[in-house]
């Protein structure tokens, strides 16, 4: 049986975003290419970055049609990475808001892909 263990998002510069994820989750990448990077998530779970002009076949649609979603095991932990990610200029589209599943709020990476930060689903 295969086993999901890579997400690939579709963007404009994949050595910039690279660049971006790096810093953001404060780990190095595991290869880097003009046209593909990528870097662990967790586990040896992958965020690949392909460079939207060299997928095949190519893509109908861009960014913020889906979310990356890093679940935390409390509302102080969404707190903390609500002010870390504003405090160093992240768009924020969702303010820290309270819904059905918990606090949680949403920022988006350079080309538009949306990254919520929300609680553990226990």
């Amino acid at each position: 049986m295969a086993k999901a263990n890579l997400i690939v998002l579709y963007v404009d510069d994949p050595l910039a975003s690279i660049d971006f994820y790096r810093k953001l989750l404060d780990n190095e990448p595991l290869v880097t290419f003009p046209a593909f990077s990528s870097i662990e998530l967790q586990d040896g779970f992958v965020l690949g970055l392909w460079a939207r002009d060299t997928v095949v076949p190519s893509p109908s649609k861009t960014g913020n049609l889906c979310e990356l979603a890093f679940m935390v095991k409390d509302e102080a932990a969404v707190r903390a990475h609500y002010e870390k990610w504003r405090g160093s200029g992240l768009p924020i589209v969702q303010d820290l808001t309270k819904m059905d599943f918990g606090p949680t709020f949403v920022a988006l990476d350079p080309d538009g892909h949306r990254l919520r930060v929300c609680l553990i689903d226990e």
